[in-house]
């Protein structure tokens, strides 16, 4: 057992106990995986005012390196055509950059790198006019996967002359978006294999250096019920215990056997494990089968990337804009500490479009920021678990105590995910009346002098602006002062400063239900 997950080291969340901890305590390092990436919709939506404010402040709050995207290849980005001369009749490929530049030019003067995923098909390239969304992004394989390599490798080629080797040694370049879905790829498992293997090759042959994965896979499937979709396969030949797991992950399996028998690098394993249906566990559980499986492969060193991951996969679930899902943020990404190197939501704002535009200013949609600016609950469970520290000094259910290795400070969450919602957050209930309140206890010792903490609380009335627009009459849509009131609503949350006496913090009280208190030395 870790040394962080001993009794001795802080407090506990239960009635009448209480545990102490001294400043000086011993802690274990861990990484800040849920900052690693976040998503957005489409590449294009990147191009507008509001999406690079909103990415802008998540940046500055929530630390996000990456973001992913679709579209990157879409006509609207206009990457790639075939005109046919007037004169001579012959017909000539164009390949234009401008909009990818300008998007990526953007995006890294913000400080974030795109984490790049390679799609969908331009319609000059498309074998078929099979599309997806309203914006009609192209699903189909290649017409001539050699042309499609030598796309990927003409952009390739260009994002190194254009950002230097260094700087695009440090992105990720993922095959595709959920293939295992007709959704998204019309065509065969074994064609997106060999779209792999194209597109893996061709960056490979410019520089190894580079990181490329996939399969960026939808979802689990059950383990002895699996429905055949479109391009799904129920993996067999495994008699290892972690493929007797009532949940795996599709295709991942047969990814990795593929690869070795071909020889491909495969530099991370990518995959989406929306939880909705299923057990408040389910993306732990997810977590642990894939690290299991990966390690258990010929590519026991790659990286694990879940490039798509929310309280459910819907863009219009009313889970996504209330309260609850900060307590499931903390207790989801706090569970997971130490199995992925990233779980990306999905998605930052709801500048996004995959069903058009939202119809209300709180439609359910995916972002942490609503299309107006305005910051969900959601978004503070990120800010708050950006502010860990990178030493844990003590986690169970519904707490971590961490300290930062350079400044030595302490920063304290608890949250109250009641035991009553057993599955994960989302749908159309608001879940107010699930579970019971509770009595927190939490004792620091030792502290140096003159130390002072700050504590934050997001509840019903504080940092949930579906109140506060509620309180305001719901107003459809809100004027500009309305908007701008309830941003200021939406990062008002309750606030305390406390000066510990004798290098002592006491902290006691009963919180209610999807409560999250963060505990922060300044």
């Amino acid at each position: 057992m870790p040394s962080f997950l001993n009794a001795s080291s802080v407090f506990a969340i239960a009635a009448n106990v209480e545990h102490t901890v001294s400043f000086k305590a011993k802690g274990e390092k861990f990484a800040h995986f849920w900052s690693k990436c976040v998503g957005a919709g489409r590449a294009n939506e990147g191009l507008r005012a509001g999406w690079l404010e909103h990415l802008k402040f998540v940046k500055e709050n929530c630390g996000f390196e990456y973001v992913r995207f679709h579209g990157l290849f879409h006509d609207d980005m206009c990457v790639y055509r075939i005109f046919k001369d007037a004169k001579t009749g012959k017909e000539k490929e164009v390949y234009n950059w401008q909009y990818i530049d300008d998007l990526f030019d953007r995006m890294l003067e913000i400080g974030v790198k795109p984490f790049v995923e390679l799609g969908f098909m331009p319609t000059d390239m498309a074998s078929g006019t099979t599309t997806q969304f309203w914006w009609k992004g192209n699903v189909t394989p290649p017409k001539d996967f050699a042309k499609w390599a030598e796309l990927v490798s003409k952009f390739t080629q260009h994002c190194i002359d254009r950002y230097g080797k260094q700087e695009v040694y440090s992105w990720y370049f993922e095959v595709w978006n959920e293939p295992n879905l007709s959704a998204f790829w019309s065509g065969s498992k074994d064609q997106y294999f060999e779209l792999y293997k194209v597109s893996v090759s061709a960056i490979k042959a410019i520089d190894p250096k580079l990181r490329v994965g996939g399969p960026s896979t939808s979802s689990f499937r059950a383990n002895k019920s699996q429905r055949i979709e479109a391009g799904d396969n129920v993996e067999t030949g495994f008699n290892d215990d972690y493929t007797k797991a009532k949940y795996q992950g599709v295709w991942i399996l047969d990814f990795l056997a593929y690869c070795q028998k071909e020889n491909l690098a495969i530099d991370f394993i990518s995959t989406h494990p929306y939880p909705q249906g299923r057990g408040v566990e389910s993306t732990k559980e997810d977590l642990t089968w894939l690290s299991n499986a990966v390690k258990k492969s010929a590519y026991p060193n790659a990286e694990l990337h879940l490039t798509e991951w929310n309280t459910s996969a819907s863009p219009r679930d009313r889970g996504h804009d209330i309260l609850p899902v900060a307590a499931f943020l903390l207790k989801t990404n706090l569970d997971s500490i130490g199995l992925t190197d990233s779980l990306s939501y999905w998605t930052f704002t709801d500048v996004f479009e995959e069903k058009g535009a939202g119809d209300t200013i709180f439609h359910g949609g995916f972002g942490l920021i609503n299309y107006q600016g305005i910051p969900k609950p959601a978004y503070h469970g990120y800010r708050m678990l950006h502010a860990l520290g990178d030493e844990i000094l003590h986690r169970e259910d519904g707490m971590i105590v961490t300290r930062n290795s350079k400044t030595q400070k302490i920063v304290s969450l608890i949250y109250h995910f009641p035991p009553e919602k057993i599955d994960a957050v989302g749908g159309g209930n608001e879940l107010t009346d699930i579970g019971k309140p509770k009595q927190v206890s939490l004792q620091l010792t030792d502290l140096p002098a003159n130390t002072s903490f700050e504590i934050e609380t997001i509840d019903a009335e504080h940092g949930n602006v579906l109140y506060d627009w509620r309180k305001m009459g719901s107003p459809e849509p809100p004027t500009r002062e309305q908007v701008a009131k309830l941003k200021l609503a939406a990062i008002a949350l309750s606030k305390e400063q406390v000066k510990p006496k004798k290098g002592i913090l006491n902290y006691e009280k009963t919180i209610a239900p999807w409560t999250c208190v963060m505990i922060k030395q300044v």
